[in-house]
């Protein structure tokens, strides 16, 4: 829902200012399912459709992996929210990521818990999946790099509903932090209940999943404290906060960062449109690689070779229930 709102606001936005050359554009829509397989058959289904010159796809890299060789195969350009580093590491010309990804985030989290913090026994906790692991094999080496010690490190099953199991083994592991990259907010909302109600004494530092409004729902005040690493906050710049009062006007509710990074990709990928000479896939790949210093709601997009737009992180803070942007880290990509 918050993915496709942001994406519709930003081509009312487009359209409302005269579309491309005078055309207006449409955002055609095929569930995923949140599944792999439904993801795949979304794909296949806007592929069908011949006038659909770019797609925005998916934020899950479990989806994004399936789709990839697909997307190469067709020579098209996505946009991406998943933050897996392979995804744009994988020698795919076509895909384009408009969010940070986790090789600067295990970073920033890392630099946060040990020299902000000042805590150096770590459990980590990840989700047994592509982002999950990936975030682990990051984050590992970076706190190590620093001094900080991962004292558990635990994946957990997508889907489970009990991870007392889990909470439990951070509790006797003595860790005085603990580090998440649990991808769905159903499942980090459980598992941060569970924790504090085993009364492990230590402190939450979250992938950005930590600051989705449905896990701060579904945690309540076992969030509170909470710090995590954002790539959107309303109060970054003057873009994010437009951006912040137009969705909430429309919605009536908050953005996330689900709802900002596919309104980027809608306006990217609409100033692309422009300055190609016509919408063919090369042309249209090329204008996204010029594009430089253009400011979108997540941050200013700067595209390399690779597909990355992005190189900051916020650090954020749960203020019991609302986010409150603490710093921005920026670095190379």
């Amino acid at each position: 829902m918050y993915q496709r709102r942001g994406a519709e606001l930003a081509a009312e936005k487009v359209n409302a200012a005269g579309g491309i050359n005078g055309r207006k554009i449409e955002i055609v829509i095929a569930d995923d399912q949140a599944t792999n397989p439904g993801a795949f058959a979304a794909l296949q289904k806007l592929l069908e459709d011949k006038e659909i010159p770019m797609i925005v796809g998916s934020n899950r890299p479990t989806q994004l992996q399936a789709m990839l060789p697909t997307i190469n195969e067709a020579k098209i350009p996505m946009a991406m929210g998943g933050t897996n580093y392979g995804l744009t590491h994988s020698e795919n010309r076509w895909v384009f990521r408009f969010r940070p990804h986790d090789g600067f985030s295990a970073k920033v989290m890392a630099k946060f818990v040990v020299e902000e913090l000042k805590l150096k026994k770590v459990a980590i906790v990840h989700s047994s999946d592509a982002f999950g692991i990936g975030g682990r094999d990051l984050v590992v080496p970076a706190l190590k790099e620093l001094g900080a010690e991962a004292v558990l490190v635990q994946g957990i099953n997508n889907g489970d509903k009990d991870f007392t199991a889990v909470a439990q083994a951070v509790k006797r592991s003595g860790a005085t932090v603990a580090c998440t990259f649990i991808v769905y907010n159903t499942d980090l909302g459980v598992f941060v209940r569970q924790l504090k109600q085993q009364g492990a004494d230590a402190k939450l530092v979250g992938s950005p999943s930590i600051t989705d409004v449905a896990t701060r729902n579904l945690a309540g005040d076992a969030l509170y404290g909470a710090y995590g690493v954002s790539d959107y906050h309303a109060d970054a710049s003057p873009t994010a906060k437009s951006f912040a009062t137009a969705y909430k006007a429309k919605c009536g509710n908050d953005p996330d960062f689900l709802s900002a990074w596919t309104y980027d990709a809608v306006t990217v990928f609409a100033e692309a449109m422009k300055r190609a000479p016509d919408l063919k896939p090369e042309n249209l790949r090329n204008a996204l690689l010029g594009i430089q210093k253009l400011p979108g709601a997540e941050g200013e997009f700067n595209f390399n070779q690779n597909g990355d737009g992005l190189d900051h992180y916020h650090v954020v803070q749960n203020d019991k229930g609302a986010i409150v942007m603490i710093k921005t880290i920026r670095g190379a990509r």
